[in-house]
């Protein structure tokens, strides 16, 4: 039965696409929203795509290539359109496009369900669904580690963005700390300050902490190991900004702040500060 129904469906092919997009929602969000020309040929491809792979589950002669579905999803897990649709409303059009084919099903035995078995029904019903099952759990999963790295490459690229070094002349250079600052944060302003201070040869630094909130002592730890570690590359540090909570916490942790020169704020250190005159060390 089944090669006859593969027959079957290969033969309306491009039906199976037509009658999904026709079916569709436009009110749904992402995607299939768009009346974009160019993102519903897209759209319509890619449906297409899936069915040309999927009703090859019936060509009994041959084996059926799960690569295929796995170059799908990535390419669909991959579209912009896509990543910017929530996953239930995705899975929602997995679950029609399989109503589809268990009607094409119920369409092919009213025609030809003289020539087979309840069986065959029962079998191609069941490889329908099961097949679905699979491709729709894959699909998740592979949508949640792209999401999760979208995520994560932004948060990157806000802990960067947050933690700006800003030329004030040819030998004072400020980096303004704003907002709560995590380990994680931490390493990050470390790594990218000590790289950007090396790489531009800065001379003397002032490091605002008038935007933290409240630091722990592992953050606090790093910030005044960012300070050797710039001493090291040739860069003088000066504090501005630092809250009496900051100050305490650098206190627990024993850091002596002799040596440090710390202003109340950025104006007060522009105002005292002679670079020409500071030594390092």
């Amino acid at each position: 039965m089944t090669m006859k129904f593969y027959e079957y469906l290969k033969n309306n092919l491009c039906s199976l696409t037509e009658e999904w997009y026709n079916g569709l929602d436009k009110n749904k969000s992402g995607v299939y929203s768009s009346d974009n020309s160019s993102e519903v040929e897209t759209l319509k491809d890619l449906n297409y795509q899936f069915h040309e792979i999927f009703i090859e589950i019936f060509n009994d002669e041959k084996e059926f290539g799960e690569d295929s579905f796995h170059k799908w999803i990535e390419e669909v897990t991959s579209d912009q359109g896509h990543l910017e649709t929530p996953l239930p409303e995705i899975i929602d059009e997995f679950l029609r496009n399989q109503q589809i084919y268990l009607d094409r099903v119920k369409s092919f035995f009213a025609i030809y369900g003289a020539d087979h078995t309840f069986e065959d029904y029962g079998i191609s019903i069941d490889r329908i669904t099961e097949t679905f099952r699979q491709i729709v759990v894959q699909f998740s999963l592979k949508k949640q580690i792209k999401s999760k790295q979208i995520i994560h490459a932004q948060s990157e690229l806000i802990t960067e963005l947050s933690s700006p070094i800003i030329h004030l002349n040819d030998q004072i250079s400020l980096l303004p700390l704003v907002g709560e600052i995590d380990t994680h944060r931490a390493k990050v302003i470390f790594t990218n300050t000590i790289n950007f201070c090396a790489e531009q040869r800065v001379h003397c630094l002032l490091l605002d902490l008038s935007g933290v909130p409240i630091i722990d002592t592992q953050v606090a730890n790093q910030l005044f190991q960012l300070i050797n570690g710039l001493k090291l590359v040739g860069t003088q540090t000066s504090l501005s900004g630092v809250r009496p909570e900051i100050a305490q916490t650098s206190i627990q942790l024993g850091i002596d702040f002799k040596g440090y020169k710390v202003y109340s704020s950025i104006a007060q250190a522009l105002a005292n500060l002679d670079f020409t005159t500071i030594e390092i060390g």
